[in-house]
């Protein structure tokens, strides 16, 4: 195994994006997961509660999507059971 220079490294061409037969839909799912994780992962350790504040502070966009998905999750058939048993 060769390592080649070490100081001066040489960098290959980034990821690229997989091909896919449904490009737009791959676009949306990257377009979603950059708006609601736009921040990279926070890898500071230097006290615990710092770290808890910046890490929920990482996953807010996926918290705020559950609680819309719970609360979507009740709403829907408790209004659902008011249209169909309270028809006024």
């Amino acid at each position: 195994m060769e390592l080649g220079n070490i100081s001066q490294p040489v960098y290959g061409p980034g990821p690229e994006a997989p091909g896919s037969s449904v490009p737009g839909l791959a676009g949306m799912v990257h377009g979603f997961l950059r708006l609601v994780q736009p921040n990279a992962l926070p890898i500071v350790l230097c006290c615990l509660s710092f770290f808890f504040s910046q890490l929920l502070l990482y996953e807010l966009g996926f918290l705020v999507c559950v609680a819309i998905g719970l609360l979507f999750i009740i709403l829907v058939p408790l209004v659902g059971c008011c249209f169909c048993c309270c028809r006024c």
